[in-house]
């Protein structure tokens, strides 16, 4: 009976590290391709300004994919959090080779969108082909869910023990059990070493200066980190109300990326920079050294909400690095703090609100700019948190946890009153 046990033991665990290793280094050799194809075509945008013109045929394209052959996987990141608390049916696999070509045409034609979207929905998809091929349950489905979002965002970013908790803390730990908190982690890792095997390199970053913790300091840090939470609240509004007005405007849903394309042209034209469109890299990588221009932070919010709403494809969440680390900078015209920790801040609590995963973020965080930051970028990140609202960028996303008490409550409250 024991031995009979044993094997039984062995064969799970031989089976779940079988499936971590092929779902880490598909994911990560996907996001490596991703990321050296996202470089090539900003590298053509930004020798090519011309280019922008084109965005509605690109927007077109899009459309037209995902209406033809993409209607069950437009959902993007809302799919796998909704396959997670209600499964239907395995994500299907075409959902990954969709979501790369929509992000590489946004991205060649000036959109302004971020990469982890994809990557997570490449990992998610590539993931959830175990559920019927080992013919697993919905709880270990659950697990293989967390393993494609792990994986994906690990290895997009460079940070594994980031991803693993994001992966986890954007479900709020809706059931989860430790075969799913441990293989998180493995997955993240395997899927990170095999972006590094592939030789493609992550941005870097640097806080080069921590100020002492005082209770001056201390004030300043709560009073930008609201700031940051506002920030996160403002973007994912902006990319609800985007996307609920050219629903309501526009019924064919591939004329909306069109018709969205032809007003982002002329923007772009009009503003006479490319800062705007694309990632923003450069301008993230500045913020930490040379104060933004306050309207800058707003900028990518109106561009990005738009781009995304309009029905261009790409994440959220490095435009949310952008906005973050930008405000950040521009604060520290007013702000007795290092520009560099401001930026850093922001980089990572803006995030953290639009996402919900203080913890993921605060992980992150320590991940990118080090441990001697760790107090003021896990404040920021908390305080984010808590200061951003309930609405965040993911519709399908369950708030959980004391932030939900808190909310209801003050609803509840107002209720009440009125």
């Amino acid at each position: 009976m024991i031995l009979e046990k044993t094997k039984k033991t062995s064969s799970l665990l031989f089976q779940w590290i079988f499936i971590c290793s092929i779902v880490g280094v598909l994911s990560g050799s996907a996001s490596a391709f991703f990321l050296v194809a996202l470089e090539w075509v900003t590298q053509i945008r930004e020798n090519n300004s011309w280019i922008v013109w084109l965005l509605p045929i690109g927007g077109l394209l899009i459309g037209l994919g995902y209406h033809y052959w993409g209607e069950s996987v437009v959902k993007g990141n809302n799919l796998l959090l909704e396959e997670y608390e209600y499964p239907q049916q395995t994500i299907p696999l075409k959902m990954a080779p969709l979501v790369l070509l929509g992000t590489l045409i946004t991205h060649l034609f000036g959109g302004s969108a971020g990469r982890e979207g994809t990557a997570v929905q490449m990992g998610g998809a590539i993931s959830d082909q175990f559920t019927k091929l080992f013919q697993l349950d919905s709880s270990e489905r659950k697990t293989i869910l967390i393993l494609g979002i792990s994986a994906g965002f690990a290895s997009i970013f460079g940070t594994p023990l980031a991803g693993a908790v994001f992966a986890l803390e954007v479900v709020y730990f809706s059931k989860i059990n430790l075969r799913s908190i441990l293989l998180s982690f493995l997955v993240a890792y395997i899927a990170y070493f095999t972006v590094a095997l592939w030789q493609v390199q992550h941005t870097h970053y640097a806080i080069p200066f921590v100020p002492a913790i005082t209770v001056i300091n201390l004030f300043w840090v709560v009073f930008v980190s609201i700031l940051f939470g506002l920030a996160a609240m403002l973007f994912s509004k902006s990319t609800h109300l985007w996307s609920h007005l050219f629903s309501k405007i526009i019924a064919f849903p591939s004329l909306r990326p069109f018709v969205g394309g032809i007003i982002l042209a002329v923007a772009l034209f009009f503003i006479g920079t490319t800062k705007f469109a694309g990632l923003g890299i450069p301008v993230i990588v500045d913020a930490f050294t040379i104060p933004n221009a306050p309207s800058d932070f707003l900028l990518k919010i109106l561009f990005t909400g738009f781009t995304l709403g309009a029905g261009f494809k790409g994440g959220e969440v490095t435009p949310l690095f952008f906005v973050g680390a930008t405000l950040g900078s521009a604060l520290s015209l007013l702000v007795p703090l290092p520009i560099a920790l401001l930026a850093g801040m922001g980089f990572v609590a803006v995030f953290s609100g639009a996402t919900h995963t203080p913890i993921a973020c605060t992980v992150m965080g320590l991940e990118l700019f080090g441990i001697e930051s760790g107090l003021f970028i896990g404040l920021a990140c908390g305080i984010a948190y808590f200061s951003s609202g309930s609405m965040g960028i993911y519709k399908a996303q369950i708030v959980r946890g004391a932030k939900y008490y808190v909310y209801q409550k003050l609803k509840r409250k107002k209720t009440d009153f009125l």
